[in-house]
């Protein structure tokens, strides 16, 4: 009997598992009812990000912050930039900028800032004004002067989409919780990284330099990025949100900053001319960091 209960419980959790990860697929009628939870899977579902727990400071007893590359030319860096083309995915499945868009565009994320010190906060305006441009062609130009009023066949828009993200940027703290003795890392912002649209598409433009489109803080960021999932490869009935993703730090990434007495300057700044160097050096603050949970129990 004790078998038995133990099968009919994995087949159970295996069945809630399909369920929620493509809702009604093996019930559904007609294509449009996949995706269309029932009144009683709505009713159990408590799909909602995991609430951080309070840190005092006087817990604290060490910390840095940090900031890291995330460059999504690396194979395990794709989950942030896939999908790309989504009109054959379902609209709970989109790439990391698209997510993060969406819900700039809907309102559910309202914190965004120009920088990563949070100074000047941006409207929704200003972050859709930084992701076009608008061109006139000379013939168009030829028209205007003609007199001519309508000339929007010479316009072309150029629009910058999850396509053009070659990565992003995130800062975060790494702290020692001497409550519950161990080194945490809390990730506080993120922002997507991509050439200049004021640049891109032109001739004898220099499109090599990568600049931070904006900057959101997580916090604010984390239900929406709940809700949209990542495919897994090992298991697609279960699929991973964004927020557990990068909670759990499942990425590589690079750390190009980090506090410091000289006002947070760039590795590259003090280390000129050298990537393999400065890939060294980033190496050592992350081993230095490592090293401060070992280091507590020295004494």
């Amino acid at each position: 009997m004790k078998k038995r209960n133990i099968g009919i419980f994995i087949l159970a959790t295996v069945w809630v598992q399909i369920t929620f990860a493509q809702s009604n697929l093996l019930n559904a009628k007609k294509p449009s009812d996949i995706g269309k939870k029932t009144a009683e899977q709505l009713i159990v579902d408590n799909d909602k990000p995991l609430a951080y727990g309070y840190i005092d400071d006087r817990d604290v007893l060490w910390s840095k912050v940090v900031w890291e590359y995330i460059d999504l030319n690396e194979r395990i860096n794709l989950p942030y930039y896939y999908p790309v083309d989504t009109t054959s995915v379902s609209t709970d499945r989109r790439s990391l900028f698209d997510t993060l868009l969406r819900g700039i565009k809907k309102g559910e994320i309202t914190e965004v800032y120009d920088d990563s010190y949070f100074t000047a906060k941006m409207s929704k305006a200003e972050i859709i004004s930084k992701l076009y441009r608008i061109d006139t062609t000379d013939a168009g130009f030829d028209e205007l002067n003609a007199g001519s009023t309508n000339i929007d066949e010479y316009i072309d828009k150029v629009n910058l989409t999850s396509q053009d993200i070659e990565g992003f940027k995130i800062k975060g703290l790494w702290y020692f919780d001497k409550r519950q003795g161990e080194l945490k890392y809390r990730l506080l912002a993120l922002a997507p990284v991509a050439p200049d649209v004021q640049t891109m598409g032109r001739e004898n433009e220099d499109v090599s330099e990568q600049l931070p489109i904006f900057w959101v803080w997580f916090p604010d960021a984390r239900k929406a990025l709940h809700h949209m999932k990542v495919f897994n490869q090992k298991n697609s009935a279960y699929p991973i949100s964004y927020d557990h993703l990068l909670n759990a730090r499942r990425f590589n990434s690079i750390i190009y900053r980090e506090e410091n007495i000289y006002g947070d300057r760039d590795v590259a700044d003090y280390v000129k001319g050298n990537a393999l160097f400065q890939v060294l050096e980033s190496n050592k603050i992350k081993e230095d960091i490592r090293d401060k949970e070992s280091d507590m129990w020295n004494y």
